[in-house]
Parts: C-alpha cells; structure tokens; sequence
C-alpha cells in the first residue's frame, strides 16, 4: 500500500472514530453516548492497531465509561430518592424507561416519558397527592440533568485522551 493510501486510510479511520465519538455526546444524549465512545475508540484500536499506549487510553476510557455509567443511574435514583421516591419505585420506574425505550415510538423520549409516567403513577398511589408525586418527578429530572452534565464532561475527557492517542 503506498504511503499516500495509508494517509488517506488513517485519516479515514480517524474521522469515523471522531464522527462516531460526536454522535455520542452531543447527538443522542439519552442513549448510551459513554458506550458509543468507547466502541468508536476501540474500533479506531482494531483497524489502525493498538500500540502500549493505546492499550494505556483505551484502559482508560474502560474506566471512565463504566463509571460514568454507574454514576448516572446512581443520581437519577438519588434525586428522586430524597424527594421521597422509594428505591423499588425507582427501580420500577428504571425499567419502565428501558422498556418505553423500545415500545414507544418517540425516539430517544420514550424512556424518559415511561420512567417519568411509571414513577407519577406509583408515588400518587403511594402517596394519594399528586403535589408530591410531581415532586418525585421534579427530583428524577434533576437528577437526570446532573446526570447528562457529568456524563457529557465525562464524554469529553473520553474523546480528548482519544484524540491525544490518535495524534501521537
């Protein structure tokens, strides 16, 4: 392969990867966009190769996505557990969102509209006041907009390790 292919190749790859990365972040904020980074990193690994270094970043964002993950389902939770939600309604509410994923055909609000829906009906039921059942709510949505904050900083760091291992 001449050396200009290679160019053309890598470069190729790069933006990909980089395309990919963006996607995840800014496009579809509700999905898995910490995954999305990661596979893009890796797949840049698998097709460009995987030097000590490499091997040292993607370690890295394997640590950085999966706690980034586990962090925001801990501060949905949270926010809406100090509003007085408790855990087996938000783990109710959970996989209402998992399920509204797929079953409404709202793309990326589905889950959102279920978890929130899920949550309103038990805590009204719980509680027979609806004021304290959209303050549950309110806490979800608080804890879901920390949540996107820490995940889109997260998200970040992510893409610039990798664009310090793509350059180097």
């Amino acid at each position: 392969m001449p050396i200009g292919s290679y160019f053309y190749f890598d470069l190729f790859i790069k933006a990909i990867a980089l395309t990919a990365m963006l996607v995840g972040l800014l496009v579809l904020p509700l999905l898995p966009g910490l995954v999305i980074i990661w596979v893009a990193a890796l797949g840049y690994g698998l097709a460009l190769g995987v030097s000590t270094f490499g091997w040292v970043v993607l370690a890295i964002l394997t640590v950085l996505m999966l706690a980034g993950s586990i962090i925001d389902n801990i501060l949905m939770g949270t926010q809406a557990h100090k509003e007085g939600a408790p855990w087996w309604a938000i783990l109710l509410a959970t996989l209402a969102a998992i399920v509204g994923t797929f079953v409404i055909p709202i793309p990326i609000i589905g889950g959102i509209l279920a978890a929130l829906v899920t949550l309103f009906a038990i805590e009204w039921i719980r509680r027979k006041d609806w004021k304290k059942a959209l303050i549950s709510i309110k806490g979800m949505l608080i804890g879901w907009g920390w949540a996107f904050a820490i995940r889109f900083i997260i998200g970040m760091v992510m893409i610039g390790l990798w664009l310090i291992w793509a350059t180097v």
